[in-house]
């Protein structure tokens, strides 16, 4: 697959998610955002590829990476097409700057593929870093999170029958959650903090608000290995009406629960693209 054709797949893997907002089956959307979960490095575009193709992976590495693990990509397993960024360096003309001004940047994308573990045969691998124990491991680093983002935190039973509210610098939860739920509340309170309170507040509805800050912390959960009931969340409201909506709500979920993430479960995730 040639670099066109994987944009093609990319735009159309968009178009497909868009009409099945728009038929009513907001399943399709969570299901990408559980994907979206185990690919936290990967731009929403490229998460949205591997789900349109291979939905089930888990972890996925080029040819090159399974081969230094003493693995290979069976033959006649097909490769999961992403988009890679072109790095180059930008150089001044002025022969005797070149060393000072050379300069990484992007010069566009190129069509690769990736394999997930599931097509390869070979050694046994090293476990991959997974999520174990109590959640409460994960709240205490979640408050830490907040806390650095100069963010209050404080429990007033007063708020209920909501359990958290974020009012812009502060957030307030119900006191004793437990602390699965006292995670996912939380994660859904950041998000509205670091993302509906600049510009984006006035340029988003209320509905859209608040699925994107539930998808985040959706993506969040899952990542860590907590199974919330969220069958009442109606991704449906998040595409808004159009695609540009869509994607621009998708790239801002991503953004925000990898930070987090980062923050929160700073491991690597098995996920690597090398050629």
């Amino acid at each position: 697959m040639n670099t066109e054709q994987a944009k093609q797949l990319s735009e159309s893997a968009l178009n497909r998610l868009m009409a099945a907002l728009e038929q009513g089956q907001s399943a399709v959307l969570k299901q990408y955002l559980a994907v979206m979960s185990r690919f936290r490095r990967y731009s929403w575009a490229n998460a949205l590829l591997i789900y349109s193709q291979f939905p089930q992976a888990t972890h996925v590495g080029g040819y090159h990476f399974w081969l230094k693990l003493g693995r290979h990509v069976r033959k006649g397993e097909k490769g999961i097409a992403i988009l890679a960024p072109v790095v180059g360096r930008k150089r001044s003309t002025d022969d005797e700057q070149l060393a000072e001004d050379e300069r990484s940047r992007v010069f566009g994308f190129r069509a690769c593929h990736v394999w997930d573990v599931s097509q390869t045969d070979g050694a046994a691998l090293p476990e991959f870093a997974t999520i174990k124990g109590d959640p409460q491991e994960y709240l205490s680093r979640l408050i830490e999170f907040v806390t650095s983002q100069n963010i209050a935190l404080e429990y007033d039973s007063a708020i209920a029958p909501a359990r958290g509210i974020s009012s812009g610098g502060k957030i307030t939860l119900l006191p004793d959650l437990p602390p699965a739920e006292h995670l996912a509340t939380l994660a859904h309170e950041v998000g509205h903090e670091l993302l509906h309170r600049g510009d984006r507040r006035s340029q988003t509805t209320h509905t859209v608000r608040e699925t994107e800050a539930e998808a985040v912390a959706f993506v969040i959960c899952s990542a860590i290995g907590l199974d919330l009931n969220t069958a009442s969340s109606d991704y449906v409201l998040l595409h808004g009406g159009d695609k540009a909506t869509l994607a621009e709500s998708l790239a801002v979920i991503q953004r925000t629960a990898a930070g987090i993430l980062a923050a929160i479960d700073p491991c690597d995730d098995g996920v690597a693209v090398s050629a």
